[in-house]
């Protein structure tokens, strides 16, 4: 069973050792841009960083179970590892200790090896924040529609809430796992109006901005969670996903005038608090926004 650590300035100790070997495990990650922001950000400050991508849908002997992965990490002495799609809460249970934020939240994406110990951290939540706050002032958050209730989902849940949302309503195509989410928020904001519905029934809704948090839209899996005929000007349109950076569903947001929110934002800010839990050094959000945004040109 996992315990619960507290967040606290001790968990940025300064790793002083001169090369990190770090990873991020999930499915259909190839296009992942992480990796470089963390070699770029820490060869700039003179740590150097090599970072694997440890991607189940690639393994040359076929299919691995997450918990070998993750011994088989620790054992090659990985420092850390990035926790992305489908992973982010199948991992709790393989850990030591689960930071109070993380705790909190239902899912971890930050995993650090350290004294012998699994401790797992959730820096997508704070991620989604920064970027909201950063690029979506003076929106609208009276209804916010969040579709997907997985591990990114229950991240932006938590964020979409301390961002002062009034009224949520969650959609999945798990119904259970809606109503686990919704349970979760009204835990930690009581104030807060949430619903959980299945997907399918999304068509009757209204909401001021919609948030897709599900794989619906990747590369690996094109398509749209929310219909486009849906779509108004009048409401805003963020998607977590940023490989593709533009959806199918951004792009349509875009055409029919509705403002905007790509998934780089929530990438780079949920790159920069894990490369400080990786390190223990501060990183510069301003370069590692670059590194990412190279990958445009």
């Amino acid at each position: 069973m996992s315990a619960q650590r507290e967040d606290s300035p001790q968990a940025f100790e300064q790793n002083t050792h001169p090369d990190l070997l770090i990873g991020l495990v999930g499915r259909g990650i190839q296009l992942s841009r992480t990796p470089q922001m963390h070699m770029d950000e820490g060869r700039a400050q003179g740590q150097r960083i090599i970072y694997k991508l440890l991607d189940a849908d690639q393994f040359p002997r076929g299919e691995k179970t997450l918990e070998a992965i993750i011994d088989a990490a620790e054992l090659c002495g990985f420092a850390g590892l990035n926790v992305t799609f489908p992973y982010k809460m199948e991992v709790m249970p393989l850990l030591d200790e689960i930071s109070g934020s993380a705790q909190a939240v239902g899912a971890v994406n930050t995993v650090v090896f350290k004294d012998g110990k699994r401790i797992g951290h959730n820096t997508d939540k704070s991620g989604y924040e920064e970027a909201f706050r950063l690029n979506m002032q003076g929106v609208k958050r009276d209804h916010v529609l969040l579709i997907g209730a997985g591990g990114a989902g229950v991240a932006v849940a938590h964020a979409l809430s301390s961002l002062q949302s009034k009224h949520l309503t969650i959609a999945d195509t798990d119904k259970d796992r809606a109503d686990q989410l919704r349970a979760s928020v009204l835990a930690a904001s009581p104030s807060i109006e949430v619903d959980a519905i299945e997907l399918h029934n999304i068509d009757d809704l209204a909401p001021d901005g919609v948030v897709n948090a599900t794989p619906v839209g990747m590369a690996k899996l094109p398509g749209t969670a929310y219909p486009f005929d849906l779509l108004h000007r009048d409401m805003w349109v963020s998607d977590v996903i940023y490989f593709p950076l533009e959806t199918a569903l951004l792009a349509a947001a875009r055409a029919t005038g509705c403002r905007v929110l790509p998934g780089s934002g929530m990438a780079v800010y949920q790159a920069v608090r894990a490369f400080q839990h990786f390190t223990g050094r501060e990183p510069n959000p301003v370069r590692m926004k670059a590194t990412f945004e190279a990958f445009n040109a």
